[in-house]
């Protein structure tokens, strides 16, 4: 079945159609990833290649995607619905397929590595504007400019010679007949004479000297801004690989005191790596120590940058800890779990849910058993807080809400005790582990 190309638009006579997208569900568990049974079809549609579609549902869901052109199969990790996917595709159009100006999608891409731009061309009405380049799919574009052959072609209106077609581009301005005969080159695939002028502009654009000495040259003149955008490897290397590029400017920024300022070029920097559910684990190798509950403080808006309403981000901050705690500070964090749990529930880095979902799974994924066993047996008063604090807010939604505490005897909820204020050290203000 076809639907519009542009879907907001609601004209029965609207004739830019599509096929409607198509999705198959493979695999199972870690390795389950949908395929998109049509994407080729979509693609041709669009008059893009169908690794754009593809890759930009990869950066609007935070997967993988893999590309196997030759078996004609577009695939993206995970279990994703095909209506879900043909919403995400209609942003897709919008930012990378429709004009602007006319809204048609008879619209080419033209890539400037030299600029590290993207501009987008209509052919309907010879406006031109260009691309977002805030969108993690950009780069992808720089890397993998369009081939000419797949752009958008002019609709036929008759079919004309070619000397009938000189004679009505004598008729116009020198830049109308300049789109007609690119216009025609695409609809025939023949070569037509360009001007000198606008030879050279295309060789600025599409640069093809790629020696050495001149890719160099280019990547010299990029700012600080382009050169980001420009050709990079980056994305194509393993998660190790871009964990470690990560580390290596968190590290940095950490000796030269520049965390603090520097904090959304490594947010930046993570998203663009596709590695940000991961950073909690490189925050937790470079920033805490035996001191954690000092330091936490210090650098909550940071963990809070990266945790804040996202559950995998809290599970690797939790495997961060398992491995500070079970395999460098053993002797002087094992007894403080239940404190080092709190402080970062306290400051909204870590979920209840999270929190509670952790104690009950015990992994050797960041440790052995025994010490993410002993880990959880030494949480236990602060997850049984949690459990009965949760179960007596949802036995009692009708009274006010009073503040849960700590109980010496483990029975917490049950029977409040009111503790007296103490004076001092911070980290001995939620319960004394020696009491337990």
């Amino acid at each position: 079945m076809a639907v519009n190309i542009d879907r907001s638009n609601m004209d029965q006579f609207y004739r830019y159609k599509m096929p409607r997208l198509l999705a198959k569900v493979e695999g199972k568990g870690n390795g389950i990833k949908t395929v998109i049974v049509n994407m080729t079809e979509i693609a041709k549609a669009l008059s893009r290649p169908p690794t754009y579609p593809t890759k930009y549902f990869g950066c609007e869901l935070g997967a993988q995607t893999q590309f196997d052109a030759k078996n004609d199969r577009y695939i993206v990790n995970g279990s994703h619905d095909a209506d879900k996917l043909q919403n995400l595709l209609d942003g897709f159009i919008k930012k990378f397929v429709l004009c602007e100006e006319c809204s048609n999608p008879e619209t080419n891409l033209i890539v400037s590595i030299k600029k590290g731009m993207i501009s987008m061309r209509c052919i309907a009405c010879g406006h031109s504007s260009n691309v977002d380049m805030r969108h993690k799919l950009t780069t992808f574009i720089i890397k993998n400019p369009p081939d000419q052959d797949l752009q958008a072609t002019t609709p036929s209106k008759g079919k004309k010679s070619k000397k009938d077609k000189d004679k009505d581009g004598d008729r116009h301005s020198p830049e109308a007949n300049a789109q007609q005969q690119m216009a025609a080159q695409r609809a025939s695939g023949g070569t037509i004479d360009v001007p000198p002028e606008q030879n050279k502009a295309d060789d600025d654009d599409w640069g093809e000297d790629f020696s050495e000495e001149a890719v160099k040259q280019r990547m010299e003149e990029l700012s600080g801004a382009a050169k980001g955008l420009a050709l990079t490897d980056d994305l194509e290397k393993t998660d190790k690989d871009r964990m470690d590029i990560l580390y290596t400017l968190i590290k940095s920024k950490r000796d030269n005191k520049e965390l603090s300022k520097g904090m959304k070029d490594v947010v930046a920097d993570a998203e663009r790596l596709e590695v940000k559910e991961k950073v909690p684990l490189i925050l937790v190798e470079l920033l805490l120590t035996d001191k954690v509950l000092t330091q936490i403080k210090d650098h909550r808006v940071l963990f809070l940058s990266f945790c804040k309403e996202n559950p995998k981000a809290q599970k690797y901050l939790l495997g961060g800890l398992e491995m500070l705690i079970g395999k460098e500070y053993s002797a002087s964090l094992m007894p403080r779990v239940p404190h080092i749990l709190k402080a970062f529930y306290d400051m909204d880095i870590l979920d209840e849910e999270v929190i509670l979902e952790w104690a009950k799974k015990i992994s050797k994924k960041y440790v052995t058993k025994e010490i993410a066993q002993q880990m959880r047996e030494k949480a236990k008063p602060f997850i049984d807080w949690l459990e009965q604090a949760s179960e007596e807010e949802e036995d009692d939604d009708d009274e006010e809400e009073g503040e849960v505490v700590y109980s010496t005897s483990g029975q917490v909820g049950e029977q409040p005790i009111e503790t007296p204020q103490q004076n001092g050290n911070d980290d001995d203000d939620d319960i004394n582990i020696d009491d337990i």
